[in-house]
């Protein structure tokens, strides 16, 4: 491998090299300790020094020096791990640059002139795969080690590598840590004692930081059963997220089989570097943080004061600048924050170049003021050009053309009225789509109501009119702690639903994408699919006592956001509790809002709650325990089974307390929710067992404490609500339950939530969703797993231990056939829908591989054949894969099958469809090639054990009992009669039911 040229010492490098060849130009060297004469204590010495010290001469023990004659310095220019390798480096510089070098007048021409030669050799090799590297000179000498060290197939990439301790019992050793995109791998060698491991992904049950005595600092990996703990880090954090990143990563391809089209980092998992992981991660929390559109990415960060006009004074913190958006996060504590969408923005000011000061004017006749913006001209300039570059092509126009088509607008609806309130972006079939909130229908607001209930309803609006009249309206709104004071208050009916848009950033989607829900109500009326029977099957379980839901109108809309949503995102479709949640989006937005809505939470709010296996709602209940044993441990020390937590709190984290609380009430919880995230939730249900926790102490038992939630919930209300009481509310009057639960204000307790367990910041909250997203996985895999081997076992011999290993193999191999594509047919006939037994599949190619290794068959003539008409003939529906328990059985015949079993299966095999006559004209099956009568009649011999007492009447009667030779005629023409009468079915497991 050729070298970036670097400067060596020769004399200090003399006593661990020795010269086996030189001229006047050029020395050839190789390490003390390798080849000839290498080993014994010289041989430990310098393994461990070039361990230690990451050198190249570990796995490349040869080098060329470059020298002149009148110079001291030496230059290293290539190395090899063989001499063959290091040889061919040598006769080609003899070749094409030795008789080049006698032209040169002076020592630094030449060195010049070869320094040049390789550096360009070394460009011209990794034009293609380092280019996106850091120090690509660095990363093909690790390329080297890793490849060397490890044996993985060279389509593995490698990301990046750290020097590291792992630590083995108390012993530390000292090595280096290799992350790519499948694997996890470590090599120390010290004194020679060699550690050396490979750790995949999808392995690993925990990742985690830990301290302890020992360990001030270091990395814990639970992985096949075993702890791994990584330490002396020089930069654990860095070292820790990107871990944290690729293990996701894999997790997310290989079990969800996410294919990440429009993610340029993770699209192609031969092109994924640590340079693009982190960017991606940023990206991310910034898109998160501002609740933004999926499409955004961090471009900028400038660091500026804000000028406060409500409060009179700047605050420290960033800016951040995206396509489409300038946001601003303060870092001072005042928690306030910005967001300026581009299409917004009117003009940008440089105001004062003393202070480096510009001004951001926003419809609305408001300016933003930023100030000691060290490259205030520069991102004025980029503002500016973003505005100009806002409108889309089909939008773009002179003023004349925009005025007359302006015009011709107001002419028209000043004709047709009647459409003036259709006019949301739909065409044609737009009339079915409701422009109005089902709250504004069936409760309408009286203005002449004077109770106290409407007047402090009234009071509530004009809080926020005046925080509207200060802090701005709309995106480019001041969010101050002032904010979520009103939030907590509860926000008033008539602006809940212009809030949740706001908050949630589903505002923005809207604007971007006008009439996009239109045409996917459009695209979806009349589908039939599995996810639009299922929204039939819940429309009428969705808020019954509510009477927007039993009418056709609210029905109506809620068939219509849910099918469009499934059609948008066939990945998710339709589960369970995404009609309660989308009818309650329904009661306070219209029906394109709540659509919108309804995409903020599923696709960015609450990341894999609604699909196969809701994880991301098991991921939050962990959470939610974690938080229990952190500050509520008293609870967790009388209720030692925290599965009693997970089973009672998974409604709470699916509908945001809709299904527990009355609908007056749970409004005020997802008002909290669309500002603060899943924060908001978990806080509420650590307040909601601390205010039980007396009466949750004294149960004896799992049902008891369910009891006393299930009470509580009934007794909390919204005193203020100015809505009639719903049937959630009506507790039976004088009951015993009312005497032992009061009744509680809804706005009372999310204060007394904020006021307790306010301090959970939400990066805490996605740093715990993140070490404990693993551990769920792995255990939804185990379960997988055992419900995979319960139904396999009654079909199959094989032991217990016998088919779990089959089980871990075939997954592996499954997995396999993803680690370096994209586009295996696996990944793209995989349906999320089907059965868990139906999850992992093989196609031909990783069936032939898996069944030369374990079949006792593998040695027969024309195996090729034999493979390819076992998998046809497995593979009934003809799509290309075979599942676990086909394979099963396949190799349970060869295995443990009767002599007839086994004659009857090789006689399938050739019958359509697993054989065709065109295949007997074929060069690879031709005579010389196919299956001779002596063939099969040694493959159905092979581990076959004829017992005493016959099985079957075919094998009593069979036609070689008691004789030597076997008549395979009889057999195949009474099989086929068998054929004819009656045909084989298995049957399907039922689809998963999503109840």
């Amino acid at each position: 491998m050729w070298l970036k040229p670097e400067e060596v010492l020769l004399k200090n490098a003399l006593k661990l090299w020795v010269t086996e060849k030189s001229n006047d130009y050029f020395i050839l060297q190789r390490r003390r300790g390798y080849g000839e004469g290498g080993g014994g204590l010289t041989g430990l010495l310098v393994g461990t020094l070039d361990t230690v010290l990451d050198s190249t001469a570990k796995v490349a023990p040869f080098r060329i020096l470059h020298q002149t004659p009148d110079s001291q310095v030496y230059w290293s220019i290539a190395c090899g791990a063989t001499r063959e390798e290091i040889v061919k480096h040598w006769k080609w510089l003899e070749q094409n640059v030795m008789r080049t070098l006698s032209v040169f007048d002076s020592s630094e021409d030449i060195t010049s002139f070869v320094q040049g030669k390789i550096r360009g050799l070394i460009a011209e090799e990794g034009k293609s795969s380092l280019v996106k590297e850091e120090d690509p000179e660095k990363f093909r000498e690790a390329l080297l080690r890793f490849e060397k060290w490890f044996g993985l197939p060279e389509k593995e990439k490698l990301v990046t590598y750290y020097s590291c301790s792992y630590w083995r019992g108390r012993v530390p050793c000292q090595g280096w840590l290799y992350l790519s995109t499948n694997f996890l791998s470590f090599y120390s060698f010290l004194l020679g004692s060699e550690v050396k491991f490979i750790i995949s992904w999808d392995e690993i049950w925990k990742l985690e930081k830990t301290s302890n005595v020992i360990l001030t600092e270091s990395i814990h990996v639970f992985a096949r059963g075993e702890d791994h703990y990584f330490s002396m880090f020089l930069h654990l954090n860095e070292t820790f997220l990107l871990m944290e990143q690729l293990a996701d990563y894999a997790i997310k391809r290989l079990f969800d089989k996410e294919t990440f089209e429009g993610d340029p980092a993770l699209s192609d998992p031969l092109q994924v570097t640590k340079r693009g992981l982190e960017t991606r991660a940023r990206n991310e929390q910034f898109r998160a943080f501002f609740r933004l559109p999926r499409e955004e990415n961090l471009l900028e960060v400038h660091e500026s004061f804000l000028w406060v006009p409500f409060s009179h004074f700047n605050t420290l913190g960033k800016i951040c600048v995206s396509e489409n958006y300038l946001c601003f996060a303060s870092q001072d504590g005042s928690q306030c924050y910005v967001i300026i969408p581009v299409r917004e923005v009117v003009g940008v000011e440089k105001s004062d170049s003393a202070n480096k000061a510009l001004t951001v004017c926003v419809r609305g006749k408001r300016a933003v003021r930023f100030s000691e913006v060290r490259d205030f001209e520069r991102l004025a300039y980029i503002i500016r050009m973003r505005c100009g570059t806002a409108a889309s092509p089909q939008h773009s126009g002179t003023r004349e053309q925009i005025t007359e088509a302006c015009q011709s607008l107001i002419e028209h609806f000043e004709d047709n009225p009647e459409e003036v309130a259709l006019m949301v972006g739909q065409k044609g079939t737009s009339k079915t789509v409701s422009t109005e909130a089902l709250m504004t229908v069936f409760h309408p607001q009286d203005a002449e109501n004077l109770d106290p209930k409407m007047l402090k309803e009234k009071m509530k609006e004009q809080s926020w009119n005046i925080h509207f009249a200060e802090y701005g309206r709309g995106m480019s709104m001041f969010r101050t702690k002032k904010t979520r004071d009103l939030i907590v208050r509860g926000v008033p009916e008539a602006l809940r639903g212009e809030l949740w848009l706001l908050f949630s950033g589903a505002v923005n989607d809207m604007a971007t994408h006008p009439g996009y829900y239109t045409e996917l109500v459009e695209k979806s009326m009349g589908t039939c699919t599995l996810a639009t029977d299922e929204i039939e099957r819940d429309l009428h379980r969705s808020l019954p006592e509510h009477p927007a839901f039993q009418s056709d109108t609210g029905i109506s809309a809620l068939r219509r956001v849910l099918t469009a949503y499934a059609y948008r995102n066939p990945k998710i479709g339709y589960c369970q509790a995404m009609n309660i949640l989308t009818s309650v989006l329904l009661l306070y937005a219209k029906e394109e809002e709540a659509f919108w809505l309804l995409v903020a939470v599923c696709e960015r709010m609450l990341p894999d709650y609604f699909n196969r296996r809701i994880i991301g709602a098991l991921v939050d209940q962990a959470v939610f325990e974690e938080l229990i044993r952190e500050r509520l441990s008293q609870l967790t020390e009388h209720m030692t089974d925290m599965t009693f937590f997970s089973s009672v709190s998974l409604s709470w984290f699916l509908t945001l307390f809709i299904s527990v609380l009355p609908i007056e009430s749970a409004v005020n919880v997802v008002d909290c929710f669309f500002y603060d995230g899943i924060k908001a939730i978990l806080q509420l249900g650590l307040a909601v067992l601390d205010y039980n926790m007396d009466r949750l102490l004294t149960c004896r038992d799992d049902a008891e404490a369910v009891t006393v939630l299930n009470k509580f919930f009934d007794n909390v209300a919204n005193k203020d609500s100015p809505l009639p009481a719903t049937v959630l509310q009506q507790a039976p009057v004088g009951s015993d339950g009312n005497k032992s639960h009061p009744r509680v204000d809804i706005t009372d307790l999310i204060k007394d939530s904020y006021e307790k367990y306010g301090g959970i910041r939400s990066e805490e909250v996605e740093s715990m969703r993140r070490r404990n997203k693993l551990y769920v996985i792995q255990t939804l895999e185990d379960t997988t797993k055992q419900n995979v081997l319960r139904v396999v076992s009654q079909e199959v011999k094989f032991s217990s231990t016998e088919l779990e290993d089959l089980y871990n193999l075939f997954k592996r191999q499954h997995f396999l056939s993803c680690y370096w594509t994209m586009n295996s047919p696996i990944l793209l006939h995989h349906d999320p829908s089907l059965p868990y037994l139906e999850q992992y599949q093989l196609s031909h190619h990783q069936f032939r591989a898996l069944f030369l290794l374990l079949s006792p068959w593998a040695h027969c003539a024309n195996l090729d054949a034999l493979t390819l008409w076992t998998f046809r003939l497995l593979d009934e529906n003809q799509d290309g894969l075979i599942n676990f328990k086909e394979f099963c059985c396949a190799l349970d015949v060869t295995y443990s099958g009767t002599f007839t079993e086994k004659l009857k299966f090789l006689f399938k095999i050739h019958l359509p469809p697993a054989f065709t006559e065109i295949e007997t004209e074929s060069p690879v099956f031709s005579k010389g090639n196919s299956f001779s009568k002596e063939d099969l009649s040694h493959l159905s011999r092979l581990n076959v054990s004829l017992p005493d007492a016959s099985e079957d009447g075919v094998i009593r009667k069979s036609p070689e009992r008691g004789k030597g030779k076997v008549d395979l005629q009889a057999y195949l023409k009474q099989w086929q009669d068998e054929l004819l009468k009656k045909e084989e079915s298995i049957k399907d497991l039922p689809r998963i039911n999503q109840e």
